[in-house]
C-alpha cells in the first residue's frame, strides 16, 4: 500500500473502525514517515518511545476554538515547568497508591452494576455493556473523586465525549461548533462547582485545587483551575471507559481466555496489560517541534513540524510483539505504549488499570453465561478508541 493510500485509509471511517492494517502499511515505509510537508507519523515502537521522551518536543500546539483552547490550557498540553507544577497538584489522587485506595469503592460500584445487568437481562433481552456498565462505572468513580453530584454524571459524560472530538487530528479542517458548545457548557458547570466549593468545602479534588488557586502562593491561575478540572474529568472517564469496553469485547471474543480469568482472577493484571496493547483505549497523541531539532536515529525534524505519535501502531509493531494481532495475555513482551511515556505519561493510567483489574473478573464471575448479542458499534473515533454500544445476553 502506498503511503498516501495508507494515510487516506487511516483518515476514513473504515480506518477509524479498524486502524491496524493502515498502521502496518505506514510502518512498512519506516518507523517515522513524512505524511505531508511539516507532518510526520511515528509507527515503530522504539521511535515512539524515543519521541515521547524527547524534552525538546512540545505537547502544546496552536489551539483554535473553545474546546481546543480549554484542553490546551490543561496539564495535557502544558510543557516544561508549567507541566511539572500542575501535575504535582493533581498527581496524588491519580497515583497508583491513590488509585489503590479506591479499590473498595470500585468493587462496590462494579458489583451493583453487574447485579443490575443481570436483572435487566433476566428475560433474555440484550443489554448494552457500555451504557449499563462501562460508562456508569467510570463516570461514578471520577465523579466521586472530583466531587460531582451523582445526578449530573450522565450529562457530564455526554459533554466530555462531545468535547474530545477536537483531539482527532485527521478530522475535517475547520470549526467544531458542537465540541465548542460542549466545552463552554463544561467550563460554566465547573465554574459553578468551584463557586460552591469556595462557600462550602468538601473532601474532594475540586476543593483541593480551589485551595491551590486561592492560597497565598496561588499555584494555579483561574484559567488553569477550570481547564484542569475539566481535563481531569476527561482523563478519568474517556480512557477508563474505553479500556473496560475494549477488554470486555476481547474477552467475549475469546471465551477460553474469559473462562481462565473467571477461574483465576489473580491473572487480571496480565489481562489488563494485554488489552491496553491489543486494542489501546488511546491510539495516538501529538507533538510539535518549536525549533529544528536533530534526534538520534530519526534525523532532522524541522521547526513547526507536527508529529502524530501512533501509540496503537507501536503496540502492534511485530519487532516488539510477535504475532501482534493475537490477543494473548500470557505473552512476554515490552510494556505497551498505550498511556504514553516520559513526562506526559497519562495521569489517569493507574485509575483506568484499577477499574479494569477489578471489573473484568468481577463481571465474568457474576455473569458466567454472558455472550455477544446482535451487532456492536464502534465510536467513530481514532484517538479515543472504544465502543458506542456492546450488546450482550446475560443468560440470567
Amino acid at each position: 500500500m502506498q503511503l498516501g493510500e495508507a494515510l487516506h485509509r487511516l483518515a476514513s471511517p473504515a480506518g477509524r473502525q479498524d486502524p491496524y492494517p493502515a498502521y502496518a502499511a505506514l510502518r512498512a515505509h519506516g518507523p517515522v514517515v513524512q505524511l505531508w510537508p511539516g507532518g510526520y507519523a511515528a509507527t515503530g515502537y522504539d521511535a515512539i518511545k524515543a519521541l515521547l521522551r524527547e524534552p525538546r518536543l512540545a505537547a502544546r500546539g496552536l489551539p483554535g476554538g473553545a474546546a481546543a483552547g480549554l484542553i490546551a490550557d490543561s496539564v495535557l498540553k502544558a510543557d516544561g515547568p508549567d507541566h511539572a507544577r500542575i501535575r504535582r497538584l493533581t498527581a496524588n489522587a491519580f497515583s497508583p497508591r491513590g488509585s489503590e485506595r479506591l479499590e473498595e469503592t470500585v468493587t462496590a460500584h462494579a458489583t451493583a452494576l453487574a447485579d443490575r445487568l443481570a436483572g435487566l437481562g433476566r428475560d433474555g433481552e440484550p443489554v448494552d455493556l457500555m451504557a449499563e456498565f462501562a460508562y456508569p462505572l467510570t463516570i461514578r468513580i471520577i465523579g466521586s473523586l472530583l466531587g460531582v453530584p451523582a445526578d449530573e454524571h450522565r450529562r457530564l459524560r455526554e459533554l466530555a465525549q462531545r468535547t474530545t472530538v477536537v483531539l482527532e487530528p485527521l478530522r475535517p479542517a475547520g470549526p467544531a461548533p458542537e465540541a465548542d458548545r460542549a466545552a463552554r457548557e463544561l467550563e460554566a458547570y465547573i465554574g459553578e462547582l468551584i463557586r460552591l466549593r469556595r462557600a462550602a468545602p468538601e473532601p474532594d479534588l475540586i476543593t483541593a485545587l480551589v485551595r491551590a488557586h486561592d492560597g497565598d502562593d496561588a499555584e494555579l491561575s483561574a484559567r488553569e483551575l477550570v481547564a484542569n478540572l475539566v481535563f481531569l474529568l476527561l482523563a478519568g472517564f474517556e480512557s477508563s471507559a474505553n479500556l473496560l469496553g475494549n477488554g470486555l469485547a476481547a474477552l467475549l471474543d475469546h471465551p477460553d481466555l474469559a473462562d481462565r480469568l473467571r477461574a483465576e482472577p489473580g491473572l487480571a493484571d496480565r489481562y489488563v496489560e494485554e488489552v491496553t496493547r491489543f486494542d489501546a483505549p488511546l491510539q495516538l497523541t501529538s507533538r510539535w517541534a518549536p525549533e529544528t531539532i536533530e534526534i538520534d536515529g530519526l534525523g532532522t525534524i524541522a521547526r513547526g513540524s507536527q508529529l502524530l505519535i501512533l501509540l496503537g501502531a507501536g503496540n502492534h509493531d511485530p519487532a516488539r510483539f510477535p504475532v501482534p494481532d493475537r490477543f494473548d495475555p500470557f505473552r512476554d513482551a515490552a510494556p505497551a505504549l498505550s498511556f504514553g511515556a516520559g513526562a506526559h505519561y497519562c495521569l489517569g493510567a493507574a485509575l483506568a488499570r484499577l477499574e479494569a483489574r477489578v471489573a473484568l473478573p468481577l463481571l465474568l464471575d457474576r455473569l458466567p453465561a454472558m455472550r455477544r448479542a446482535g451487532t456492536a458499534t464502534r465510536r467513530d473515533r481514532l484517538t479515543f478508541r472504544g465502543w458506542d454500544n456492546l450488546p450482550v445476553t446475560t443468560g440470567s
